[in-house]
């Protein structure tokens, strides 16, 4: 960390103690920031753990005592857990001020809770992923999976929590992540009923009529735990008044106030917020400036006057990864004049792979690409390089390379991949993003807009950026980044703190 990311680190550790106003913050995520692993001698090693949350929450990790509440992801985090007694446990990756807990419930559990309902009905809803004549099909395993999984671990989670609160004489502050744990919220409130609770969702929240999919029981269990928090905080305003509108309509207890973006229940008020994910940008700088990413980049760019569209995402569905390669046959087939001149990079994580749509599309993309470059290729020219692993140096190799970087998603809920990507740039490179991804709004000035569905659509707007004037470039790349910088990481961390401080003050009943 360089001394103006660690002064802004201190600086933000402070801000965040102050708005804490002496609670004890209480950290709940799916994934935690460590993982323990059984090295061939039998000894537990700790590293990093692989999800985003813990890379955003770097900042201040070190900065400030924090309970971190997370599931045992494997058998090293069970094991060590167990050592523990099933109590916290600090370890010398973390330091001192950061005590994990891991919740560790049954495997046959954890897996309804995971692998039926969160991905398979949560994910796939809250991205628009379902093909409702077909899709999905709620039977009696998705019913048992609600009940003796999400509600189980939801429980486990809130037990955690409880106990965590309860080991000091201190008031806590909770921040519960995502669509893992909606119950959360409703399940501690009965037993910590002065806790300030924040529940941050990633992803998006779909209209109503696409929640109606799921059986009533279970969409007002949702709503109605989530009304529990103080703050209940979204990456754009669109889905901060798609959960108003699902109160209002599911929640018949609830007063929904649209103006003041709140929701009224039982005497307790929650607030609705907007805070886009931001992202640490000197580290992703200092990342994409070491040497092996020097080294991938000779790799990479190719010959002289060679152009590269490039890629990073995960291989989902829901990151429309088959139309981008679509557009992307179009343009050399349209203009025959960009073959052997503008190569298509696409580095992909392999992702659930266990889940059949993940699986199955994983396949397609493969074929897609397969087919592309039988077309167009030559014994001296690839059209696409797909890069089929988890190798971040490389992603953001390429990301310094790009001319054309492409985040064409369907919906989701940020899309980090293009605020990364327009801040290590090295050719001025324009950015192409579907008005669907929660980052244009931010962006949606100096990026070329696609809609997710438009393959000629995005076709046109991959030959307006290859032939898009230096200058303009320049231009575009020089408002982008100035915008990033000032909404990263930090930025996010202390719109959430100063949200938090504002609705602790005016919940004092002085103010009331």
């Amino acid at each position: 960390m360089n001394d103006s990311a660690a002064d802004q680190s201190t600086e933000l550790a402070a801000l965040c103690s102050e708005a804490l106003g002496g609670r004890r913050l209480i950290v709940a995520s799916n994934r935690g920031p460590v993982e323990h692993r059984l090295a061939p001698s039998g000894e537990l090693r700790t590293r990093r753990g692989s999800g985003g949350l813990a890379t955003a929450f770097a900042p201040i990790i070190h900065k400030l005592p924090i309970s971190w509440v997370s599931s045992a992801m494997g058998e090293g985090d069970r094991i060590a857990s167990r050592q523990a007694g099933g109590d916290s446990i600090t370890t010398k990756l973390t330091g001192e001020d950061l005590r994990l807990r891991y919740v560790c419930p049954p495997r046959r559990v954890y897996h309804k809770f995971y692998n039926t309902f969160c991905n398979p009905m949560l994910w796939f809803l809250q991205h628009y992923m379902w093909s409702s004549p077909y899709t999905p099909s709620i039977d009696r395993a998705v019913h048992d999976a609600w009940q003796n999984g999400y509600l189980g671990v939801n429980q486990f989670f809130s037990d955690a929590i409880v106990n965590e609160a309860f080991k000091r004489d201190q008031p806590v502050c909770v921040m519960i992540h995502d669509y893992h744990l909606y119950l959360v919220a409703g399940q501690v409130r009965p037993l910590l009923p002065n806790a300030f609770i924040h529940h941050f969702i990633h992803i998006p929240w779909p209209s109503n009529r696409y929640w109606e999919l799921l059986p009533a029981y279970m969409r007002t269990s949702i709503c109605e735990s989530l009304c529990n928090a103080n703050i209940i905080a979204f990456q754009t305003k669109n889905d901060g008044m798609n959960f108003l509108q699902s109160c209002d309509e599911f929640v018949p207890a609830s007063e929904v106030n649209y103006t003041e973006r709140t929701v009224a229940i039982n005497g307790h008020t929650a607030f609705v917020k907007t805070n886009p994910q931001g992202i640490n940008v000197s580290e992703v700088r200092r990342i994409s400036e070491s040497a092996r990413v020097q080294a991938f980049q000779t790799l990479f760019e190719g010959f002289p006057g060679e152009q590269s569209i490039v890629r990073v995402d995960r291989a989902e569905p829901n990151k429309n990864i088959l139309r981008g390669f679509r557009a992307y046959d179009l343009l050399l087939q349209t203009h025959p004049e960009l073959r052997e001149h503008v190569k298509f990079l696409a580095f992909l994580v392999p992702s659930r792979t266990h889940i059949r749509q993940y699986h199955r599309y994983l396949e397609e993309v493969e074929g897609v690409v397969k087919n592309i470059n039988s077309k167009y290729g030559t014994s001296e020219w690839t059209p696409i390089h797909l890069y089929l692993e988890n190798d971040y140096l490389k992603a953001i190799t390429g990301l310094r390379i790009y001319d054309v970087l492409l985040a064409n998603p369907v919906i989701d809920g940020m899309n980090l991949v293009a605020k990364e990507g327009a801040v290590v740039n090295t050719r001025s490179g324009v950015l192409l993003v579907s008005e669907s991804a929660g980052v244009y709004p931010q962006l949606s000035k100096w990026v070329l807009p696609v809609a997710a569905a438009d393959i000629e659509g995005t076709m046109q707007a991959m030959m307006s950026a290859l032939t898009m004037t230096p200058q303009e470039k320049q231009e575009r790349q020089a408002l982008l980044v100035e915008s990033i910088e000032q909404e990263d990481v930090f930025h996010w961390f202390r719109r959430q703190f100063e949200d938090m401080s504002a609705v602790m003050e005016l919940s004092r009943p002085e103010n009331n």
